[in-house]
């Protein structure tokens, strides 16, 4: 079993809205296993409605799991590297478009910003993705990611290879585990299954 007890990761929310229940419901086991959680929400997670739930009761549901505020802004999310608040920071669901802002420093949003303030201490952020062009578009940035210290990757398989053959999700079942071997600077293997 694992034991997160006096581990403090943030939980960086972007908007793969589809997703939103498989990263809550890992948010939950998280807290379950001892770990305190940082929220943190891009603009779009944060103020957008979608067909997957209302903005502010998502906003809300992730601020109880957590049991603190969202930090949405990014002069919020600045402070998370110089005060070495995070051990780990777990971006959860990451979008492409998030994965390619962070593979070209590209610092525009709160996650963008708490990654880019979190990994300067060198400490280790890891990448739940969920893109619908992750093996097109995206697999540039996946790659360059993936050549950087510090960048870990929760395991990926493709979600429907017939009607969306770039596809690529996240196993979100298997994000503890995938944290626990970031804290030790280990990637879980394998990253790639079907």
């Amino acid at each position: 079993m694992l034991d997160f007890t006096n581990i403090t990761i943030g939980f960086a929310v972007t908007g793969s809205f589809c997703t939103f229940d498989d990263a809550f419901r890992q948010a939950r086991s998280l807290v379950q296993l001892g770990a305190k959680l940082i929220p943190v929400m891009s603009e779009t997670a944060y103020y957008t409605d979608t067909r997957f739930g209302g903005a502010k009761e998502r906003a809300d549901e992730l601020s109880e799991i957590c049991g603190a505020e969202i930090i949405r802004t990014i002069a919020d999310a600045e402070p998370l590297g110089p005060g070495k608040v995070l051990d780990v920071l777990l971006v959860c669901p990451c979008t492409g478009n998030t994965m390619a802002k962070l593979a070209n420093s590209i610092t525009d949003t709160p996650v963008t910003m708490a990654v880019k303030s979190h990994i300067r201490n060198n400490r280790p952020a890891v990448l739940s993705i969920a893109t619908n062009d992750a093996l097109a578009g995206s697999a540039k940035n996946m790659g360059a990611l993936m050549n950087l210290r510090n960048y870990f990757f929760v395991p990926l398989r493709q979600d429907d290879s017939a009607n969306k053959p770039a596809s690529l999700v996240s196993d979100f079942m298997r994000i503890p585990e995938t944290v626990e071997h970031a804290l030790r600077g280990t990637q879980l293997q394998p990253v790639i299954f079907s």
